[in-house]
C-alpha cells in the first residue's frame, strides 16, 4: 500500500544555507560597524625604546658647558714699546706685588727722554732767572725807599728849624724856601715811589706765584719722563699666577698697548658660561646650577650677565655658593645644570627622538594586547630628561620614546 510522504520544511542543505547567510551578514556587520580598519605594521619590540609615565618631580633646567676661570684678573698692558732685554719669569710662574716679569730695551725712548729732560732744566733754570731778576728789583726799589727816608730824615729837622727861624725873622724867605722846597720834594717823591713799589709788589707776588707754580708743573713733568723709563721694566702690579699667551723670547718686539700677559689670583674662582640666546630672557642673576666632579657635587649662583649675543650665544658668570673644588685650574671645563625655576610635581615622560617626528603632538602608547596605537596628546616643558605631560596620557601608560621615521602613516604598530 503506497503512502504518501509529507515534504520537509528544513532540510539540511536549506539550514545550511540559512546559516551560511547569517554568518555572512554577521561579518558584513562586524566589518561595517565593529572591525578595525585602522593601518597596521609589524615592528619588532626590540628595536623600540619604550618609555613608561610617571609623576614625580619635575626641574626646568638645561645642561650647559662652562670653563673654570679666576674670580680676578689682571691684565699686564706694554705702557712704552720696546725690545725684551731680559725675562725674568715665565708663564705659569707664581708672583707677589713688585715681582719684575720683563725689562725692554728701547734706545729712541732714552734718547727722547734725555732731550725731554734737558729741555725742562732749560725751562727751570729760566724761571729760576726770572723770579731772580723779581727779585733784584725788588731791593732796588726798597734801597730807593730807604734812600729817600735817609733825605727825609736829614731835611725834616733842618726844615723845623728853619721854620722857627724863619717866623722869628732870623733866616730869609730864600733860604727857607730853599729847604721846605727839599724836604717837601723828597715827601712827594717818597709818596710816589711807594706807590710804585706796593703795585709793583702786587704784581711781583702774583708772578712769583705763577712762577712757583710752573716751577713745580715742570719738577713733576721731569720726575714724570724719568719714570718714563721705569715702564720699560715691567713688574707685577698684584700677586697671583702669571698667564701669556706665548712665550716671550729676547728680542721680541712688543709694541705700546699690547697685552702681553696677565695676573690671575687663584684665591677665587667663577665659572663662564655660554648660553643659547633662545634662553636670554629666562635668565636673571640669582639662577642656580649644580655639577659634578670627582665624586662631589658643587652649587653655583649666576651673579653677572653679559647680555652681547655672539653666534647664538650669550654669557655668565657663575660663582660658588659653598665649597669650591680642590685642585681646580683655570681653562677646566665642567658640565653644569642650570636650573630656570622651581621644581613642582607633574606628569614626567622620557624624553626621545620621537619629539622631532611627531612634535609632540602624538605618540604610539602601548596597549593591554602588547600593541602600540597611535594616541594624541599635549605636552609642555622639557628638560633634558623628561617633557611635562599635559593631557592624552595617565601614569603607568607605556610609551614608545624612539624615532617615529619608519612608522609612516600607520596608526597600529603590532609589536613582535
Amino acid at each position: 500500500m503506497d503512502r504518501k510522504l509529507e515534504k520537509k520544511t528544513w532540510t539540511p542543505r536549506r539550514i545550511a544555507a540559512v546559516l551560511g547567510g547569517v554568518v555572512l551578514l554577521a561579518g558584513i556587520i562586524y566589518q561595517i560597524g565593529f572591525a578595525d580598519h585602522r593601518s597596521t605594521m609589524n615592528v619588532e619590540k626590540d628595536r623600540l625604546s619604550i618609555g613608561t609615565v610617571r609623576t614625580g618631580e619635575f626641574t626646568d633646567y638645561i645642561l650647559v658647558s662652562g670653563q673654570i676661570e679666576p674670580a680676578r684678573t689682571v691684565f699686564l698692558d706694554a705702557i712704552e714699546g720696546g725690545v725684551v732685554n731680559r725675562v725674568i719669569r715665565e708663564s705659569g710662574a707664581l708672583v707677589k706685588r713688585g715681582d719684575t716679569i720683563l725689562i725692554l730695551n728701547n734706545s729712541n725712548l732714552q734718547l727722547d727722554v734725555m732731550q725731554r729732560e734737558t729741555m725742562l732744566y732749560e725751562q727751570i733754570n729760566n724761571l729760576r732767572q726770572t723770579r731772580l731778576l723779581l727779585d733784584q728789583n725788588d731791593l732796588n726799589q726798597q734801597g730807593q725807599l730807604a734812600e729817600i727816608d735817609y733825605q727825609i730824615s736829614l731835611l725834616e729837622p733842618q726844615y723845623q728849624r728853619f721854620k722857627e727861624l724863619h717866623e722869628k725873622k732870623l733866616v730869609s724867605d730864600r733860604e727857607f724856601e730853599e729847604v721846605k722846597e727839599q724836604y717837601e720834594y723828597n715827601v712827594k717823591r717818597r709818596k710816589l715811589t711807594y706807590a710804585s713799589y706796593r703795585n709793583d709788589s702786587i704784581a711781583r707776588s702774583i708772578q712769583l706765584n705763577q712762577l712757583r707754580m710752573s716751577e713745580n708743573r715742570m719738577q713733576a713733568s721731569l720726575t714724570g719722563v724719568g719714570n718714563i723709563l721705569d715702564n720699560l721694566i715691567i713688574t707685577a702690579p698684584i700677586a697671583g699666577q702669571l698667564a701669556t699667551p706665548q712665550q716671550l723670547e729676547i728680542g721680541q718686539a712688543i709694541n705700546p698697548g699690547q697685552r702681553y700677559g696677565q695676573i690671575d689670583i687663584l684665591d677665587e674662582f667663577k665659572v663662564r658660561v655660554p648660553v643659547d640666546e633662545l634662553y636670554l630672557p629666562r635668565i636673571s642673576t640669582g639662577l642656580r646650577g649644580k655639577f659634578s666632579l670627582s665624586g662631589s657635587e658643587y652649587e653655583l649662583e649666576i651673579n653677572k650677565i653679559y647680555p652681547t649675543i655672539t653666534n647664538g650665544r650669550f654669557e655668565v658668570d657663575m660663582i660658588f655658593t659653598g665649597e669650591r673644588p680642590e685642585g681646580i685650574r683655570r681653562g677646566q671645563s665642567v658640565r653644569i645644570r642650570l636650573e630656570l625655576g622651581q621644581s613642582e610635581q607633574s606628569l614626567l615622560l622620557p624624553t626621545g627622538g620621537f619629539f622631532k617626528d611627531t612634535g609632540g603632538n602624538w605618540v604610539f602608547v602601548l596597549n593591554a594586547a602588547g600593541n602600540a596605537e597611535k594616541r594624541n596628546i599635549r605636552l609642555g616643558r622639557k628638560n633634558p630628561e623628561f617633557y611635562e605631560v599635559l593631557e592624552g596620557l595617565v601614569e603607568g601608560e607605556k610609551v614608545i620614546i624612539s624615532g617615529y621615521e619608519n612608522f609612516g602613516d600607520n596608526e597600529v604598530l603590532e609589536l613582535k
